[in-house]
Formats: C-alpha cells, sequence, structure tokens
C-alpha cells in the first residue's frame, strides 16, 4: 500500500494537490525582489498560492541603503531603479509583483513618515486594481512594520527568514531593526521561522517552524546536455550558486585554489564588488536563470557552500541552495551552518585542510549509495508539501479569527435586560 506522503507526491505530478487555502487575497511583503534572485521560500510558497487565491508580492522595501563607501553602493542603487521602472507587473507566474516608490532611509522620523504615506497610498491604489480587500499579510521584511495596520487585514502573518539585525548590507541601526522586528512579533497571530537557529531560540509562544523545502523535481531530473559555457571547464568544479558577497569566505577560496590548482572554482550568481579574487582557476559566469541552474550542475563535481563562519549572519542561515545540491544527488561541502549540522549526505568543514580532505573524500571516495542517501533526505520536503502545511496553519488561524469576531458581534448585539420586579 501507498504511503500517504507516496500518495501526496503522486497527486503533486496531477496537477491536482489542492493546497488548503482559496479565494483569498495575499499580500506578501518579501525580503527581497523578485527579478533579481533565484527564488527564495516567499517566491516558491507565492507562486502556488497564486493558483487560487489573489497575490501580490511586494518587492523588497529594503532596511536601508549601505554605507556610501560600500563599493555595491551604486549597484544596488541601479537594480532598485530598475525595478522602480517596472513599478506593476503581473508575471507568467500567476500573481502581481509591486515595487512601490519609497525613500530608502529608515532611521529619520520624518522620512519614515512620507515612506507610509506613500506605501499607504499606492498598496491601496494596486489592491483595488488587483480586485484585493480583506487581505493575509504574509510580512517578510521588518520595513513593512509602518503600513500593516493600514490595509484592512484578516489576518497577519510575521515569517523570520534571518537575523535581520545582523545584515552588513545596510547602514541601518541594529536597535531600530530590532525595535521593527520586535513590533512585528508582537501584532501577528503567528511567527513564521523559516532556520532551524532562529526558531529554537525564538520566545515566541504563537511560533511555527516552516522549515526550507525543495523544487526536488527540478533539480533531481538530470539534464541531457550541459551548459555551453561551463562544458569547457576542466573538471574537477567545484560549484555553487547564489548571491556571491560578503557571506564568501575569500581567504578560503584563494588558499584551496593555490594548495589545489587543478580544481577549479565556478560561481554562478550576482557577484558583489566585495569580492576580489584573481586566480585561473575561479571562474564566475554570472547570474543564470534558475531553469537553467540544472544544466550548470550536470558539470559540478562537488557542491560547496564556503560560507565564512566569522559572520553572525550567515550562522542563522538555512540556505535552500543546499537542499537543492542535494536533491541533484550530487556530493556536497558546507561550512558548519547550523541547519544542516545532522543532515544525511552532506560533508562539513571547519578548516581549510578539512575542507580539503572533505573535497578529496567525495571526488574518491563517493558511492552511488551516498547520492542515493542525499536525495532520499530531501525527497519529501518540496515546496508541494510546504506550502499546503502553511495553508492549513492559515486557514486554521483565519477561522479561530472569524469564532472571535463572531463572539464579539454577538456579545455586543446582546441587548441589556430591564430590571427585575
Amino acid at each position: 500500500m501507498p504511503t500517504s506522503a507516496q500518495k501526496e507526491n503522486r497527486a503533486i505530478v496531477a496537477g491536482s494537490m489542492d493546497y488548503g487555502l482559496s479565494g483569498e487575497s495575499i499580500v506578501c511583503f518579501a525580503g527581497e525582489d523578485w527579478w533579481y534572485h533565484f527564488p527564495h521560500s516567499k517566491n516558491h510558497i507565492m507562486k502556488r498560492l497564486a493558483q487560487q487565491n489573489r497575490v501580490l508580492f511586494v518587492n523588497s522595501l529594503t532596511l536601508g541603503l549601505p554605507s556610501i563607501s560600500n563599493p555595491d553602493f551604486f549597484l544596488k542603487i541601479w537594480r532598485k531603479l530598475q525595478s522602480y521602472l517596472r513599478w506593476l507587473r503581473r508575471v507568467p507566474e500567476g500573481l502581481h509583483v509591486l515595487t512601490p516608490f519609497v525613500l530608502p532611509f529608515f532611521s529619520l522620523k520624518t522620512v519614515r513618515a512620507i515612506n507610509r504615506i506613500l506605501l499607504i497610498l499606492q498598496l491601496r491604489l494596486v489592491m483595488l486594481l488587483c480586485g484585493m480587500r480583506k487581505p493575509i499579510l504574509w510580512v517578510a521584511s521588518p520595513a513593512a512594520v509602518d503600513v500593516v495596520d493600514q490595509l484592512g487585514a484578516k489576518l497577519l502573518v510575521y515569517q523570520v527568514s534571518d537575523k535581520y539585525e545582523a545584515n552588513e548590507d545596510s547602514a541601518l541601526s541594529r536597535e531600530i531593526i530590532r525595535g521593527m522586528d520586535q513590533e512585528l512579533k508582537n501584532r501577528a497571530a503567528v511567527v513564521l521561522y523559516s532556520g532551524r537557529k532562529l526558531f529554537e531560540e525564538a520566545d515566541v509562544p504563537y511560533r511555527f517552524f516552516l522549515e526550507q523545502a525543495v523544487d526536488f523535481k527540478h533539480f533531481a531530473t538530470e539534464t541531457m546536455t550541459t551548459a555551453a559555457d561551463i562544458a569547457s571547464i576542466p573538471r574537477p568544479v567545484l560549484g555553487y550558486f547564489g548571491f556571491i558577497d560578503y557571506v564568501i569566505d575569500v581567504p578560503l577560496i584563494e588558499e584551496v585554489a593555490r594548495l589545489r590548482p587543478d580544481w577549479h572554482w565556478v560561481f554562478i550568481g550576482t557577484k558583489s564588488n566585495l569580492i576580489q579574487i584573481s586566480a585561473t582557476n575561479v571562474h564566475f559566469l554570472g547570474r543564470r536563470p534558475y531553469k537553467e541552474l540544472p544544466r550548470y550542475l550536470r558539470h559540478f563535481d562537488v557542491c560547496v557552500l564556503p560560507w565564512s563562519q566569522q559572520n553572525v549572519f550567515t550562522s542563522y542561515g538555512s540556505a535552500i541552495k543546499v537542499r537543492e545540491y542535494l536533491a541533484s544527488g550530487k556530493p556536497v561541502v558546507i561550512s558548519p551552518l547550523y541547519e544542516y549540522l545532522h543532515t544525511s549526505g552532506v560533508r562539513i568543514y571547519r578548516t581549510t585542510q578539512e575542507f580539503i580532505a572533505a573535497v578529496e573524500d567525495a571526488l574518491w571516495r563517493d558511492t552511488e549509495v551516498d547520492r542515493q542517501l542525499r536525495q532520499s533526505s530531501v525527497r519529501n520536503g518540496t515546496w508541494d508539501l510546504r506550502t499546503q502545511e502553511v495553508s492549513v496553519l492559515i486557514s486554521s488561524l483565519l477561522d479561530k479569527a472569524a469564532a472571535r469576531r463572531r463572539q464579539t458581534e454577538s456579545h455586543h448585539n446582546q441587548k441589556p435586560l430591564g430590571p427585575v420586579v
């Protein structure tokens, strides 16, 4: 007899899965822009919810610009300006994406007040255009705190994906970010934690562990061809995809590139100006479409996550890419990220020599059994199942909120009894 998980997976393949939430309006305040990142949890979940609901994806409001001395200062401004030019677009995934005009400063009360007015006017207009009313607010950016009470929401859900106050991309003070974060936690019907360490350290009573997931079929199905721009790079290849910024351990890469000149590093994604590595065996291919990633993975011999171990922000990370690596079946070597310390099939390193030993072990001693173990560790953790879990949770919260409203209305409508004679 097939297990319940197998039945659910068959339903997914057949395209008939009921996520458990329909007919709602959902406004998602994301922590990133739809256009410039490989999909985060919000992208994966929202495009699924959009099949049966009206969904507005609000691109990152940012937590303020980095310092003007930051090498990426003008790069970030240029990228945001490109998003502003799109303002409101309907995307092929069936939802609307909005980049609202705001001033990228949150430390001044007057600017926050102006941004609040700008946001409310734009959001109300767009909600009217999209036929949305009494929305569910899914907030994944602390900067949205100033508008959540102004949209007639029936429910507020707050997703915490990172240790926000440790973000090095913003010049905004940690105290202000921490205050925004706490205010949203106080107002939310539930706080969703997308990182194991974040969840375990949380002290809010109404919390839910929204574990990261994977588009398993996309990464587990081996492609027949290799992307042309990676095919010419000699092997073995140590591959990475995602943002290439301050989280990357540059000294480690430089040392390994020197000690093992026959190993070739390949980085796929947007590269920060902070990252300056000049070695003939380190290759930066730039950003590539998400749908094309399996054609690059095909040429990887080992998937790596060379994140800095001294960075507080990354220590809380849950790196979806690790699950995508695992789904491919390829060997995986990563820094000691708390999220994956006990994940089957992952090789952990803490020093340069441990990294080299782990890669050598992966190249010389990895087996088909190891490959199957890695894939089995994430096979049942799909975005379809994760969307269903959170939909059931939201439906339950909506039912409870409706029951409380009925009870309150019933209490107010009761006529007081006259005096007893």
